[in-house]
Formats: structure tokens, C-alpha cells, sequence
């Protein structure tokens, strides 16, 4: 078992180092599509809930070039940042979340639950790590070097599931690659109230190997994860941790923090201190991919309700 710490978060966050375009539009994308999301929640467009990532959009896309189209990516909840990461497809998601025609699971998964090609999600929290565990060994069996991604929060180490996973990954040597998005507050209960001991102690049980995260900037993170990830593939399961912040609320309107907690959140927001740092690369690209959502959110708004039925 290895453990590999980052350095511990310094009083004030860190100038963010100047990203390559591609990376800086998907994280603007990601940024103003959850915005548009709870906008339209606001104004009633849309039904049922929504978790948005804001604040956490990094994760996925530093993973995104890490991951290869035969890896399987298991999401949660909290997904439209995976799911466009995997696929830039802003506008199947959201006619997904709107059920209008060309949604990507024919206006019925909503915001949850997606599949397509080799990525799922599901808002029951802990159902997806022994699914990902079995499709690990079938990959290790049938196509070495490929590896199983599941998307977790702090909040899912409370389920039994997580430890049967676990167990088996380490017996096994299977490629699973366990990525923890620990934003402090599972729904409304505080990290400190809920999990005993700590994450990567609970992965040092299973012999499993742990990774901290504390950095937001990607031309950080994903050198550091990329040797790791080579190790997943050949048969050494990691659990890798990101300590991050949720910008937003739980689901729409529903934030239960104090002042406080939500205010050092919005002072480690990537967003705000990449402008600061950037501001000649961050302005251009953030106007484009505000039109780009604004255009997306009135073609997808435009369309006719979703006909999909499965007796079709």
C-alpha cells in the first residue's frame, strides 16, 4: 500500500498556473452549463432536481486525457461535469434534463441517471462501486490495460457497498480507479459527523493505494495522477481523493451551510482566482462559452418534448 500526500492547502489559495485552451473552455463549459441549470430551475423550465458541480468542474477535466474511449466511467449525482468531459455534448444532456428531443436517454434519465457508450450514472449513492468492481475484473480478463473510473463523494463511504468493493479490488488486482470528490458536506451533514477516522485510512485497510488531492489547478494534478493511472491499469487499485469545495447548493436551492463554509468555498472557486490570474486568457474564452451555453439552452429550449417509449 502507498500513500501520496499533496501538500496541505496554504492560507491563501495559490496563483493557478495558465492552462491550455481546450482545458480552460471545458471547465468554462461545464462552469456556465450547471449555471444555466439552476437558472432555468429558477424560472421553472425545468422538473424533477438537479446537483450541480459547480466549484468542482477541475476533477473531471483534469482526468479527461487520462481516461481512454475503451475505460469505463461510472458517475454519480452530482455527473454533468463527467458526462461532458467524456462527451462535450452539451446539448444531448441537456435535452436529456429537459425531455426534449435528441436527449441522450430519450428525456427519461434526467439528470441522473445517463447511459451511454461505457459511461453510466445513478443517483443512488454507493450503487455504482461493486458494478464498477465486476466490470474491472471482466476488463482484466478481456481487455488488460483498460481500468473502471467510479465517481464518489464523501458522503458514500457510509455505504456497506463501498467496502465489499474495495475488498474484492484488492483480492483481485483489479484496474479500478476509486475518485473521491470530498467536499466537506454529504447533502447537509459536515464531513467531521458522518466519517470516522479518514479516507485514505480506510483504503490503507484494504491494502489499497490512497491519493491526496488539495491543489485546483490541473496542469498540477494530472502529471501527478498519470503514473498512478498507468499503475491502475496493470492491476493496482487507487483511491484518489480530491479535497474540494461545492460552490452550489446540495440540489437546487437547498443549502444548509453557514456563511461561513460557504464563503471559504467561493475563495478557493478556481473560477474567480483563474480570472484574477489570467485575465487575458480567462475573458474571451468565458464570453465564448457563455454564448455557446446561451446558444444550447435556446436551441435545446426550442425543441418538441422527448417521444421516446420503449414499447416503440
Amino acid at each position: 500500500m502507498t500513500e501520496t500526500l499533496a501538500p496541505a492547502p496554504a492560507t491563501s489559495p495559490a496563483r493557478l498556473s495558465r492552462l491550455a485552451d481546450d482545458d480552460l473552455a471545458l471547465l468554462l463549459l461545464i462552469r456556465h452549463f450547471e449555471l444555466e441549470l439552476l437558472r432555468l430551475y429558477g424560472a421553472g423550465e425545468l422538473n424533477g432536481t438537479t446537483h450541480t458541480c459547480l466549484g468542482q468542474e477541475y476533477v473531471p477535466v483534469a482526468l479527461r486525457p487520462l481516461l481512454g474511449p475503451g475505460d469505463f466511467v461510472f458517475s454519480n449525482h452530482r455527473g454533468h461535469g463527467h458526462y461532458l468531459a467524456r462527451f462535450g455534448d452539451a446539448h444531448g444532456l441537456l435535452a436529456e434534463i429537459m425531455g426534449r428531443e435528441g436527449a441522450v436517454c430519450g428525456g427519461v434519465g434526467g439528470s441522473q441517471h445517463l447511459h451511454r457508450d461505457r459511461y453510466l450514472s445513478t443517483g443512488v449513492q454507493g450503487e455504482s462501486l461493486p458494478v464498477a468492481a465486476g466490470v474491472a475484473l471482466h476488463l482484466r480478463r478481456t481487455e488488460p490495460g483498460t481500468l473502471a473510473c467510479v465517481h464518489i463523494g464523501d458522503g458514500t463511504w457510509g455505504e456497506g457497498a463501498v467496502y465489499e468493493a474495495l475488498n474484492l479490488a484488492a483480492l483481485w488486482d483489479l484496474p479500478l480507479l476509486v475518485v473521491v470528490e470530498n467536499n466537506g458536506i454529504a447533502q447537509s451533514t459536515p464531513t467531521g459527523a458522518q466519517l470516522a477516522g479518514t479516507i485514505a485510512g480506510r483504503a490503507a485497510a484494504f491494502g489499497i493505494g490512497h491519493h491526496l488531492v488539495v491543489s485546483a489547478d490541473v496542469n498540477e494534478i494530472r502529471p501527478a495522477l498519470e503514473p498512478l493511472v498507468a499503475g491502475v491499469r496493470s492491476g493496482r487499485p487507487l483511491v484518489v481523493e480530491f479535497r474540494t469545495h461545492r460552490l452550489g447548493p446540495h440540489s437546487k436551492g437547498d443549502d444548509t451551510r453557514p456563511p461561513e463554509a460557504v464563503r471559504a468555498a467561493r475563495e478557493h472557486d478556481w473560477y474567480d482566482r483563474y480570472a484574477h490570474d489570467h485575465p487575458d486568457h480567462f475573458h474571451p474564452l468565458d464570453a465564448r462559452a457563455r454564448a455557446l451555453v446561451e446558444g444550447v439552452v435556446a436551441e435545446v429550449s426550442a425543441r418538441p418534448p422527448s417521444r421516446w417509449s420503449p414499447c416503440a
